[in-house]
């Protein structure tokens, strides 16, 4: 007796997908679940946080330090994107979240190494400012964990479709 239903994971083929299979493609759905919520969270707590941040320091002091708080606003904005792009299906938000938390690693890496070098630019603190000291050095760790995350999901070559006679 032939069971014609397909097997779970392997719509409209009928066949079992090999144990060897990834059970879960890249995308939204993997990098979104368990851990990746967590991620996707502390991001958009920055996004919110960092933008608050920046916005009353640009309304309020911007003359006293615009260097640092031009790059608030910046890291602002790469928090949002990063927060949609992890949290998007869309076939292109992988790369896009890859951007921007590399985008986000030279921008702790970059402006925290400044603030030590020229410390008079930074006297006012901003959000990478001693590589994020001022956030429990979070801005430093999260893109490290951000990057190992969206390597675990990182995009799978489709395999090769193959035509049954």
């Amino acid at each position: 007796m032939s069971n014609n239903t397909p097997q779970a994971g392997t719509p409209h083929t009928g066949r079992k997908r090999p144990a060897s299979a990834p059970r879960e493609q890249a995308g939204a759905a993997g990098r979104s679940s368990g851990l990746g919520r967590i991620i996707i969270a502390v991001y958009g707590v920055f996004a919110l946080s960092s933008t608050a941040r920046a916005g009353f320091q640009i309304l309020t002091e911007f003359g006293e330090a615009p260097l640092a708080y031009s790059l608030s606003a910046f890291a602002a904005v790469v928090y949002i994107v990063a927060t949609l792009a992890l949290a998007s299906g869309k076939p292109r938000s992988w790369a896009v979240s890859l951007a921007a938390v590399l985008i986000e690693l030279a921008g702790v890496l970059v402006v925290g190494a400044l603030g030590l070098l020229v410390p008079e630019h930074f006297a006012h603190p901003a959000v990478w400012t001693q590589f994020g000291a001022g956030y429990g050095y979070v801005p430093l760790l999260l893109p490290l964990v951000g990057l190992w995350w969206l390597y675990l999901h990182r995009p799978q070559p489709a395999p090769p479709q193959v035509q049954l006679p």
